[in-house]
């Protein structure tokens, strides 16, 4: 089967956009890890596709999925402002505001009249069994009435590391930590061990975040089932929220990534994480599956 296509990325982030607005998408695991493989198809962190919705109130339905395993996943930020960016560009919609809805979650998306898109990431979750993460037997570290966990990787036996990390969900489970130079951070040694922790059974997107002034840090994120990625929306987001919660970061951040730059804005407990970034499309074609 031949299938349309649309390769964007935000902020180095990079998607196939798929329109299944018109018929239903029938592409299997198999097919969509051939779309998202960087050496036999297009190469994609992650597969985006949109579809109509019945919802009151919502233009469209935001569906994830990984590039690397084919799996399907409950949120993207980088990928909801191409996503809006998409509808615009194709059409689809005039609205500079719309609303979808993921898997789990409701999502309002706007394009900005500098040309980023804004979007409105909802409330964080602190709630263990929600992100969801297994505390039993552990005892963590208090900062600013805050809990950083300390997670034991590589086994349990005396020459195990321990790293803490805090511990939430954007709609995805994320575990952060703090180190001093995200260069020199062994995000490819210790990501993976993270993401698979046996206290996330979904497992967990795996952060290192590196304070460089209370309005700024720098973050490279170790996604779950796409490995290291140049950005990651919902990371720059749990990062920035996990600071604020521990007292080290006020309450707007710029966010350099490997693939640009973010800005998250959080007022706090009982309100709704924003988001800004840039969209951009890069190039699209067709691709025989």
């Amino acid at each position: 089967m031949k299938q349309h296509f649309t390769k964007m990325q935000g902020a180095g982030n990079d998607f196939v956009v798929l329109d299944a607005t018109r018929e239903p998408l029938r592409l299997s695991p198999e097919q969509l890890r051939r779309l998202g493989d960087r050496h036999f198809g297009v190469g994609a962190d992650q597969i985006l596709v949109i579809e109509r919705t019945s919802t009151p109130g919502v233009d469209f339905r935001y569906r994830i999925f990984n590039g690397a395993s084919g799996e399907e996943v409950e949120q993207c930020g980088n990928g909801a402002r191409c996503f809006v960016r998409y509808v615009r560009d194709r059409g689809l919609s005039d609205r500079d505001t719309v609303r979808v809805e993921t898997m789990n979650n409701l999502l309002e998306l706007s394009v900005r009249a500098d040309g980023e898109v804004g979007v409105d990431m909802n409330q964080p979750i602190f709630e263990l069994p929600r992100v969801p993460f297994d505390p039993a037997g552990l005892v963590p570290r208090l900062e600013n009435g805050f809990e950083l966990w300390p997670l034991t990787l590589g086994g349990d036996g005396p020459d195990a590391a321990i790293v803490e990390a805090a511990v939430l969900s954007m709609g995805n489970p994320h575990a952060v930590q703090l180190v001093t130079d995200v260069d020199a951070a062994d995000v490819a040694g210790i990501g993976p061990l993270v993401e698979a922790h046996a206290r996330f059974p979904r497992k967990v997107n795996a952060g290192f975040m590196q304070i460089v002034a209370r309005d700024h840090i720098r973050l490279r994120v170790y996604e779950r089932g796409a490995g290291e990625t140049l950005a990651c929306g919902t990371g720059a987001c749990a990062a920035v929220v996990a600071g604020i919660r521990l007292g080290w970061l006020d309450h707007a951040v710029k966010v350099d990534t490997r693939g640009g730059r973010l800005t998250i804005e959080w007022a706090g407990p009982g309100h709704s994480v924003v988001m800004v970034g840039p969209a951009e499309t890069v190039f699209e074609g067709d691709i025989e599956l």
